[in-house]
């Protein structure tokens, strides 16, 4: 069983920026896809990105295209959220999730692991 732990939330001004840590630990932690989502107060959990089990292939929300960058390193067992241009409307607890397969999926169906979520504020 893989279990995710976020890391590198916190305060900053918009137009900064944040880098996002996700540590895993466990034999099997390579063969699978990761994915970052994020829920706001009083919104539903949003997908963010994602990444397949080698790296290869990554997929982003229109919102943060162009801003965020997804990565791996199964060396370290972590996967890394490059945060920048960061506005106030990216402010969300943001978390950290294991596929159920190898592939890049945006849908929360296809995540059965999932970290506790480290909370990043962007102010004005």
């Amino acid at each position: 069983q893989v279990q995710p732990v976020e890391s590198g939330g916190g305060l900053v001004q918009a137009g900064g920026s944040l880098r996002l840590s996700c540590a895993a630990s466990g034999r099997t932690f390579s063969n699978y896809g990761m994915g970052w989502f994020r829920q706001a107060p009083g919104k539903e959990r949003e997908f963010v990105a994602a990444i397949n089990w080698s790296g290869g292939s990554t997929n982003y929300a229109d919102s943060v295209k162009g801003r965020f960058t997804i990565s791996r390193d199964d060396a370290k067992n972590t996967v890394y959220l490059q945060m920048n241009s960061l506005k106030p409307e990216d402010t969300a607890v943001y978390y950290c999730a294991t596929a159920g397969g190898e592939g890049l999926y945006s849908h929360e169906a296809w995540y059965y692991y999932w970290g506790q979520g480290t909370q990043v504020t962007v102010s004005s």
